[in-house]
């Protein structure tokens, strides 16, 4: 059975990184503590190309705001749910708060079942 992803998308004000970051890197402890395969935070560096649909527009960033795309890597849809539960009722993701930091209404999120997954093999 391939993976299953949580993928999200939003907009974070630009003078609001460094915190984001810190947030995401407790959540990114809980998550994997909890059984998650994998979590990743990437920040836009070269995004809204010539003739493609915008990342912008699709995360409703403003001015002043950065797009943050982000997944979190599970065994399965089971694990997803199982793993997802846990980390819902620990304390410290609990104890947390987005506000100030970015708009959660904003934020796009999902889950996908792998179409297509490949890794490269190590050297």
């Amino acid at each position: 059975m391939e993976q299953y992803i949580d993928g999200y998308l939003l907009s974070v004000p630009q003078a609001n990184i460094e915190a984001y970051r810190k947030m995401a890197e407790l959540a990114g402890s809980i998550w994997l503590e909890h059984g998650a395969l994998e979590f990743r935070e990437c920040v836009a560096d070269d995004i809204d190309g010539e003739g493609f649909a915008s990342f912008s527009a699709a995360a409703g960033a403003r001015a002043g705001e950065t797009v943050v795309f982000s997944w979190i890597a599970f065994a399965s849809k089971a694990e997803r749910d199982r793993i997802n539960a846990k980390v819902m009722a620990d304390p410290r993701l609990n104890s947390m708060s987005c506000e100030g930091v970015f708009d959660f209404k904003r934020m796009c999120w999902g889950g996908f079942a792998t179409l297509v997954g490949k890794t490269a093999r190590p050297q």
